[in-house]
């Protein structure tokens, strides 16, 4: 499992360096990155979502969809928990910043990859859990940290996102059996496969804006990935793994869970006026780091579960 993150991780990689060198010979400019970002975001991420439920019914499925999603908030619950434990507030440090950091991983852009390339189109069935419970808290609890704003204008907001509405309308056709003819779930199963390479390849634009270093000198970006990466991944596993659960449930949570910082928190950083270069350093350097750190957490749960079996 974990040399198959590992050569995941490093196409990843591969695609993320292009990105960087397409903005950097102006190939790809901010304002294009803005739009292909919205076009994953909301087109291929979605498709690739609702696609996974064009699977045949099976109790197994439905059971261990709605295991993922109780254990996705247990995850949450626990991460939240342990940022502000470990991030304690202090005057001058932009520590609303750096508990979202902590908190939300790009489980959507980085996840969905990583676990298609484990468990296929069933490990993406079930990481849709995990994508529901992010959108549901980072829409809620992570535009309140970050704005400082609480608002219901967000949760109606996350009803009607792209992702929720791909997740929904899958979970319909899933129960009812409805699958698309020939034609038009080929042209779907197209788009869906635009969803490594686009994301990553965003993911590298947006990097390239970082000034690397600067990045390196500060000791913030390291604790806070140390925290993302490592860390919280770590105590996870070490919940999950005494757990009697299905090896495709217990990873799928897991790897969402390991991904680096969400691209997310740069841009409403953005939006509301706050450090969104600190963002973007954190982004940009849990994403580098994320080549090596996911592989180990994969290799760390796979040996804790056989030892607490």
């Amino acid at each position: 499992m974990s040399l198959t993150i590992l050569k995941q991780t490093i196409i990843m990689l591969i695609l993320i360096t292009v990105g960087i060198v397409c903005s950097k010979t102006k190939i790809i400019s901010k304002e294009s990155n803005k739009d292909l970002s919205k076009f994953v975001l909301q087109v291929v991420n979605p498709v690739m979502i609702f696609m996974s439920y064009q699977t045949d019914y099976k109790p197994e499925l439905v059971k261990n969809l709605l295991l993922t999603f109780v254990l996705s908030l247990g995850a949450y619950a626990v991460t939240i928990l342990l940022a502000y434990l470990l991030i304690p507030s202090k005057k001058g440090r932009e520590t609303e910043l750096e508990r979202f950091s902590a908190i939300y991983s790009n489980c959507g852009f980085m996840g969905i990859p990583l676990v298609n390339a484990l468990f296929g189109m069933e490990g993406v069935f079930y990481l849709t859990a995990f994508i529901t419970v992010f959108n549901l808290i980072v829409w809620t609890h992570g535009i309140i940290l970050i704005s400082g704003e609480k608002s219901m204008k967000n949760i109606v907001k996350v009803m009607y996102s792209p992702t929720i509405i791909a997740i929904v309308l899958g979970i319909i056709t899933f129960f009812l059996q409805f699958r698309l003819h020939e034609v038009p779930a080929k042209a779907l199963e197209f788009i869906s496969q635009l969803n490594t390479p686009m994301a990553m390849i965003v993911s590298g634009v947006t990097m390239a804006e970082t000034n690397v270093l600067k990045l390196l000198k500060k000791g913030g970006v390291y604790y806070i990935c140390f925290l993302r990466l490592l860390l919280i991944p770590a105590i996870l596993a070490a919940l999950l793994s005494p757990l009697g659960i299905s090896e495709k449930v217990r990873l799928t949570v897991i790897v969402a869970a390991s991904a680096p910082p969400a691209a997310m928190c740069t841009l409403q950083c953005i939006r509301y006026g706050r450090n969104s270069v600190y963002a973007s350093e954190i982004f940009t350097a849990g994403t580098i780091l994320s080549v090596l750190t996911l592989p180990l957490v994969v290799e760390f749960t796979e040996l804790l579960t056989k030892i607490l079996a």
